[in-house]
């Protein structure tokens, strides 16, 4: 699959969560003790690997986390990320297409994979003494896939009506691509993680081939294993297998094309018949964590919470709660990219009221918080609601397990993860106003517009 699978918000907090119960070194328990210390080591082919033990159950997540996503694609070859996913299902010069995820259901385990603009992940959660063999077989495809013309052709049909289905027949997702393609002018951001199906069209083997080569190599990935495992075993296995894949090639910085100052308000509009009730977004570029200044990220991670991040926030209790105006309202901030990220507010109008009382409403409530700010009040009860939201996320090793490896796969060490909780505990009203202040003005932002194909309350 394509796309974000999480939001940096919702991430974030499961740090906060797991940090604040497990002591400065993160544990997956609440067991004192070295055995669950996380463990971070690399193998001599440059291949980093984290070990999370959790000894409460008898499951181990095993993750591969390549450091390549839809935005390091070359020129025109946009979605060649998102279809080499779905090529590491295909058959090796070892197994056959199909065996890896028959042997997963015999034991009772699951499997999936995911591709954003920065990283691609595959991964598995089994019984413990599976991990030897999901190492062998991922082990295995990174670098043995038999990638020949009657695999490719078949796989791209698919890849196609996968934008089909998902893209095509969803005005939103339409509205989404449109909306990043004009916030981003110069950035990779802009296009689409499946693709334009223009360029979907004519990818190739050689394209395939040419990607392959260059990022699938133990150097460029990072391996994370969280569950009932000790690291000493881990290391063992890992040692055995990914460990005898040879070195790829040394890949330069991920250096990308940078946005130019923005100094417009634009708008994106989309009328479709099959939408039957209009909405509004209003996105701005922001700094992700990778680039931010010290507190920078983390007051937008608390400004998106206070402005829009549940029913307790200002928008909805606003909107919703109060005047009734809106059926929804909220805001969130991605802040996990490797590069300049968003920043979004959203609402859509309740029965009669009209689309452009919910803007009207939304932009006084930003206005609110960037005249007079936040109360102290309002900040203790959004830095509570991180860790009370999230306190769970640590009986899920699936959760440890995206934590860490969407963290390391753009940029962030495992100290920089542990440390995140101290650092929203520090932030200020002060920096939260600022932010709001700095970033969220309307002209230099991008407002998506989605209405029916007869717009009648816009």
């Amino acid at each position: 699959m394509s796309g974000r699978s999480f939001s940096a918000g919702m991430l974030l907090l499961a740090i906060l969560a797991l940090a604040a119960a497990s002591g400065p070194v993160a544990a997956a328990s609440g067991d004192a003790g070295a055995q669950n210390e996380i463990t971070s080591f690399t193998l001599d082919n440059g291949m980093q690997v984290v070990v999370i033990p959790d000894h409460r159950a008898p499951i181990v997540t095993h993750m591969v986390w390549y450091k390549v996503g839809s935005a390091d694609e070359p020129p025109g070859k946009s979605g060649i990320a998102h279809f080499f996913e779905h090529l590491m299902f295909k058959g090796t010069t070892n197994h056959k297409a199909g065996e890896f995820g028959t042997r997963i259901a015999e034991i009772g385990g699951s499997e999936n994979a995911f591709t954003t603009d920065d990283y691609t992940a595959y991964y598995q959660t089994v019984p413990p003494d599976a991990l030897g063999t999901m190492m062998e077989f991922e082990a295995d495809r990174m670098r043995n896939l038999i990638l020949t013309d009657e695999v490719i052709g078949p796989e791209r049909d698919v890849i196609l009506e996968e934008r089909r289905s998902r893209i095509e027949n969803s005005p939103q997702a339409l509205l989404a691509e449109e909306i990043d393609a004009t916030l981003y002018q110069n950035h990779p951001y802009r296009i689409p993680v499946i693709g334009w199906m223009h360029e979907i069209k004519k990818l190739n083997r050689v394209d395939a081939v040419a990607f392959y080569d260059r990022y699938y190599a133990p150097n460029n990935a990072i391996l994370i294993v969280a569950g009932d495992v000790e690291a000493s075993r881990v290391r063992e296995l890992a040692e055995n297998t990914y460990g005898k894949v040879a070195r790829g090639p040394v890949l330069p910085p991920r250096v990308r094309p940078t946005e130019p100052e923005q100094n417009t308000a634009r708008t994106v509009t989309l009328s479709d018949p099959r939408v039957s009730v209009p909405s509004f977004s209003r996105s701005w570029l922001v700094p992700s964590y990778h680039i931010a200044e010290p507190g920078e990220a983390e007051a937008l991670d608390l400004l998106s919470e206070i402005l829009g991040g549940g029913v307790r926030s200002r928008l909805y209790q606003a909107l919703v709660v109060k005047s009734g105006v809106a059926s929804s309202a909220g805001a969130y901030f991605d802040g996990s990219r490797l590069d300049q990220s968003s920043f979004v507010v959203y609402g859509a109008p309740r029965g009669t009221a009209r689309l452009d009382a919910v803007e009207t409403a939304v932009d006084a409530e930003i206005a609110s918080i960037v005249k007079d700010g936040v109360t102290p009040q309002e900040l203790e009860s959004a830095k509570n609601r991180f860790l009370r939201a999230m306190i769970f996320a640590r009986d899920d090793q699936n959760s440890m397990a995206n934590i860490y490896g969407s963290s390391l796969a753009t940029g962030e060490s495992v100290k920089d993860v542990t440390e995140w909780p101290d650092r929203i505990r520090a932030v200020t009203a002060d920096q939260v106003q600022r932010a709001a202040a700095r970033y969220l003005a309307t002209n230099h932002s991008v407002t998506g517009y989605l209405l029916p194909a007869d717009p009648v309350q816009n």
